[in-house]
C-alpha cells in the first residue's frame, strides 16, 4: 500500500465474498481473511491504505431493503471524519438501488463513495473481484469529486444513473442515458461530464432517518386492468413508479385506468412516469396517450432509471414532504439523476 490517504472498505456481503454451500453460493463472513490470502496485491505500491469494516452477518443483496440503505448511510456518515473515501462491497442484484439511494442520502458526506462487487466470487477462478476492488480503491483515493459512484468492469458510473444490464457478463452495469464518468482501461481516463447541482437546503446535508413508505413499481402492459392499479392503491401505496411505453404512454382508451390513476393522485398518491426503454426520455406531451397521464396528475420522470426513481421517491417521503412537493422534486435534478426534457 502507498500514499497518505486511507479508505474505509465496508463489506455488506454479495457475490464478491461468497462461498459454495449445498444450496448454492452464500455470503461468507471474514472478508479480511479472504483478502489476505486471495489478494496480496492490495498491499502493493499504488494501492491506497484501507481499513475494513464488515457488516455482520453479510447478506445476499436480494435481501436488501430500504431500511438497509439508511443504516448504511448512517454508518458512512459516522465514519466520514476518519477516512478520505469509502468503498462499499455490495451484491450486484440490488446494487443500483443502493447506489441510487446513497446518492441522495450522502449529499453532505463530502467524501468519495464507490460501490463495487463481483459477478464471480473471490474464491473462484477468473473472479472479477480482483480488478473491481483494486479499481474501486484507486478511484476512491483519486476521485476529484465527492459524489457516489459505481466501479464495475471497465467503467466508473454515476450511482443514480446505473442499472444492471447483464446477469453474467463482467461488464454487468451501464448508464444508458448518461456517459460514464471514467473508462477503466490500462489507465483511468476521467471524462468531462455534467457536474452535480448544488446541494439543497442545509438540512439535506444531515443524515436522514428511515421512515417506512409504500412505493410500488408498476409496469404498463397490454391489457392492464384498472382494478390492478386500484388494488395497489387500496393496499396503501403512497407512490407509484409507472413504467410506461416509449416516451411515456399508456392506454388512454382505457378510461377506467386513467380514472383510477386520477383518483389516486387526487387522494395524495405520487405517480411518476419512467420509460420501459433502456435509453431515452419521458415526455408526456409527445403523444395523446401520454398527455392523458399528465392530465390526470402523473408527472414525468424524464430519464430517471427505475432504481433512481424508486430510491429518490423513498428519500423524499422520508423527509416527510407533502405529495405535491414530492411530485415537484421528482421532476428536479437534485443529485445528477435526471436531465429535464422540455416537452413539445
Amino acid at each position: 500500500m502507498s500514499g497518505t490517504k486511507c479508505i474505509c472498505v465496508i463489506y455488506t456481503g454479495g457475490t464478491l465474498g461468497m462461498v459454495r454451500s449445498a444450496r448454492g453460493y452464500i455470503p461468507a463472513p471474514d472478508l479480511g481473511g479472504l483478502l489476505r490470502t486471495r489478494m496480496p496485491q492490495l498491499r502493493a505500491e499504488g494501492i491506497p491504505r484501507y481499513e475494513l469494516v464488515e457488516i455482520n452477518p453479510p447478506i445476499d443483496s436480494a435481501n436488501v431493503t430500504p431500511e438497509f440503505w439508511y443504516d448504511l448511510a448512517a454508518r458512512v456518515c459516522a465514519l466520514v471524519p476518519h477516512y478520505d473515501g469509502f468503498v462499499i462491497v455490495h451484491g450486484t442484484d440490488t446494487l443500483a438501488y443502493t447506489a441510487s439511494a446513497l446518492s441522495f442520502l450522502l449529499a453532505g458526506a463530502a467524501k468519495p463513495v464507490v460501490l463495487t462487487g463481483a459477478q464471480i466470487p473471490l474464491v473462484e477462478l477468473r473472479s472479477d473481484a480482483h480488478a473491481n476492488l483494486e479499481a474501486a480503491l484507486i478511484v476512491a483515493a483519486r476521485a476529484a469529486t465527492s459524489e457516489v459512484t459505481v466501479v464495475f468492469g471497465r467503467r466508473l458510473l454515476r450511482a443514480n444513473r446505473t442499472i444492471k444490464t447483464d446477469s453474467t457478463a463482467l461488464d454487468a452495469f451501464d448508464s444508458p442515458s448518461f456517459s460514464p464518468l471514467a473508462d477503466l482501461g490500462s489507465y483511468i481516463q476521467f471524462h468531462d461530464v455534467p457536474k452535480l447541482p448544488p446541494v439543497g437546503p442545509v438540512e439535506w446535508l444531515e443524515p436522514l432517518a428511515y421512515r417506512p413508505s409504500t412505493i410500488v413499481v408498476l409496469p404498463i402492459f397490454p391489457g392492464i386492468h384498472a382494478d390492478m392499479v386500484k388494488g395497489v392503491v387500496d393496499a396503501g401505496a403512497q407512490g407509484l413508479i409507472l413504467e410506461c411505453y416509449g416516451r411515456g404512454t399508456a392506454p388512454d382508451c382505457n378510461e377506467a385506468l386513467i380514472h383510477v390513476l386520477g383518483e389516486a393522485i387526487d387522494g395524495g398518491v405520487v405517480a411518476v412516469a419512467v420509460s420501459q426503454c433502456l435509453d431515452g426520455h419521458v415526455a408526456l406531451g409527445t403523444y395523446a396517450a401520454g398527455s392523458a397521464l399528465a392530465e390526470c396528475g402523473v408527472v414525468s420522470g424524464f430519464d430517471l432509471t427505475r432504481e433512481a426513481a424508486f430510491a429518490k421517491m423513498h428519500t423524499l417521503f422520508a423527509r416527510e414532504l407533502g405529495s405535491r412537493e414530492i411530485a415537484e422534486k421528482m421532476q428536479q435534478n437534485l443529485r445528477g439523476e435526471l436531465t429535464p426534457d422540455p416537452e413539445p
